[in-house]
């Protein structure tokens, strides 16, 4: 089978998601949002929500605002994927730390306990439109006061949610993973490959 499209759109300005891609060999444009757009309201929690729930409906709220810049540009067609990364504890959201305090809030929580890393993925074209979540389970080992002070100093913890990122130095504190390496990273392979064969891609 030929597939109909040599490449997608990616609607998200993360390098990690950018890399995992190229590891599939998936030739991809970025179609990021413009000045005009408030990308972070998307990202807001409402009341009550559920992580699993949050970052479907988060990721699904991205790929309506691309479908509709991706029309609003005049651009050729292609599917496009989004994505959107949640790290909870329990029934508590972590987003991205506000500033250090915010940052020594969220490891001092993930410290010597298990947490959950959410992807949702979402690919869609003028035709029709899949999404797939990946759930996966990240013990990390108990932080001292100094640790987590000097990861926060490193300045990594920043633009991450749950304040760390798997490929940093923070990997050091891991004790356990259960799922998806790359989901914890931002792009959970095995799902996207899944999802972009329902397209003509193929792997």
């Amino acid at each position: 089978m030929t597939a109909p499209f040599t490449f997608i759109y990616l609607a998200s300005q993360s390098p990690r998601r950018r890399q995992l891609l190229d590891q599939l060999g998936v030739q991809h444009e970025l179609l990021l949002p413009g000045a005009d757009e408030d990308a972070e309201a998307l990202e807001v929690v409402q009341a009550g929500e559920l992580p699993e729930a949050y970052c479907a409906r988060v990721t699904a709220a991205k790929l309506d605002a691309a479908l509709a810049r991706l029309g609003t540009r005049g651009l050729p067609p292609a599917p496009i994927l989004c994505a959107d990364t949640t790290v909870a504890v329990d029934d508590l959201i972590l987003g991205k730390p506000e500033d250090d305090a915010d940052a020594r809030r969220m490891l001092t929580l993930l410290a010597g306990r298990s947490h959950r890393v959410i992807t949702a993925v979402a690919v869609a074209d003028a035709t029709r439109r899949e999404a797939m979540l990946n759930v996966s389970h990240v013990e990390f080992a108990p932080l001292t006061v100094a640790q987590i002070a000097r990861y926060i100093a490193s300045r990594e913890p920043f633009g991450k949610a749950g304040a760390y990122a798997i490929q940093s130095q923070a990997a050091a504190w891991i004790v356990n993973i259960a799922g998806s390496y790359s989901g914890i990273m931002g792009l959970p392979l095995f799902e996207t490959a899944q999802l972009l064969e329902k397209f003509g891609f193929e792997f």
